[in-house]
């Protein structure tokens, strides 16, 4: 049976948001796309209650809905159901999602193809053709091509054009809906006042330029540039390095996680001949956002403030491993404002959450290569 009409201007439109932070921010450009397509609806975001300050505002949407992790998909249902929504836009491909939808009674429900869910769905939007599909690597499978004389790259496979890019799965679902599918950069509506609050606050003067370094990643550790490259760069950064327009300072970003070793950076820096601000465990989502606004680089792993610093204009610098650039790099795919690193590794990218072998991917981009960008950021 063939999904019902879309009608040209559906009156109540819902989001389903996905359930990370640099995916979120993945998603703006098809909701800025969405909400150019229907001007006059109501739209909605269902996003998880740890995400909702990141949408607030933002102009894309109306209304923002939030669920708690101990929040079943009956009990999201039955208030979605309230609400009668014609139409569910589900961006994660999770089949929670789907049936979130399904048992809202929502009439027509749109989302990717994927096993287990699309039986949910009344329009299954299938994968670009020629995507180029890359997963989790076994360990035996990194051992054998490691022992291979010529290993190829990205395991044998195509390169991923732009079009593999995360962001264009996201597009995709709402040019099904007619929206125009030119992509957008990823952005984050953060007004000026936000930022001048947050320098205020930290003490992140405008005068000064600052460069920050975030050190963690929620992923695993097969994400994390070592702990020792940071510190190297940090005491560099510190001691003043040539080349890197002046004055400046330093500033650390990190979780509740990461507390420890954002102290343990600090602590090896003695005398700094420059300003250091440790916002580690500190900044609520609005005022991570603000502060790495006021900042022009960010060195980072590949992570969700990696994502929201380039949401919001700033250059950054990121050592790549165990995931691809190409398929969730900051940004818009090829801007080449930002310096995405690759070792050239034979088993990256290998999606695992730990290096079952020797962490080369990341070790082999040394502190001198990611000061060499900064470096870089005067002549341009």
């Amino acid at each position: 049976m063939a999904p019902p009409p879309v009608p040209a201007s559906p009156a109540r439109i819902l989001v389903r948001s996905v359930n990370w932070l640099g995916d979120a921010v993945m998603t703006t450009p098809a909701l800025l796309r969405l909400r150019e397509h229907f001007p006059a609806s109501r739209i909605t975001l269902l996003s998880p209650a740890k995400l909702a300050t990141l949408w607030s505002p933002h102009p894309a949407l109306d209304d923002v809905l939030t669920f708690a992790p101990d929040d079943g998909a009956w009990t999201v249902a039955r208030r979605l159901r309230r609400l009668r929504f014609d139409l569910a836009l589900l961006l994660p491909n999770s089949p929670r999602s789907g049936l979130e939808a399904f048992l809202a009674r929502i009439p027509r429900r749109v989302g990717g193809a994927w096993p287990w869910r699309n039986w949910l769905l009344t329009d299954v939007v299938r994968p670009a053709p020629g995507l180029v599909k890359m997963r989790k690597r076994r360990p035996t499978e990194i051992a054998t091509l490691l022992r291979s004389p010529n290993p190829p790259p990205h395991w044998g496979l195509p390169t991923p054009g732009p079009e593999s890019h995360q962001l264009f799965h996201y597009l995709r679902l709402t040019t099904h809906l007619g929206a125009n599918p030119a992509p957008l950069a990823p952005s984050l509506a953060l007004p000026p006042a936000e930022i001048a609050a947050a320098r205020e606050r930290f003490g992140l003067k405008s005068s000064v330029r600052w460069i920050g370094l975030n050190p963690g990643a929620e992923y695993g550790p097969a994400k994390r540039w070592p702990i020792e490259y940071f510190t190297l760069v940090a005491r560099a950064l510190t001691n003043r390095v040539p080349g890197v327009r002046n004055p400046f300072g330093l500033v650390l970003f990190g979780g509740p996680a990461d507390l420890g070793t954002v102290a343990e950076i600090i602590t090896s820096l003695r005398n700094p001949a420059v300003p250091v601000v440790n916002l580690a465990g500190r900044t609520s989502l609005r005022e991570l956002a603000a502060a790495l606004a006021a900042c022009s680089d960010l060195i980072t792993n590949d992570t969700g403030p990696m994502h929201v610093a380039a949401a919001v204009g700033t250059r950054v610098i990121v050592p790549f491993g165990s995931t691809s650039p190409e398929l969730t790099g900051p940004g818009l795919p090829g801007d080449p404002r930002h310096a995405l690193l690759r070792s050239g590794a034979p088993c990256s990218p290998c999606f695992l959450r730990e290096c079952p072998i020797d962490f080369r991917c990341l070790r082999d981009l040394g502190p001198e290569q990611v000061i060499g960008q900064l470096r870089m950021t005067n002549d341009q």
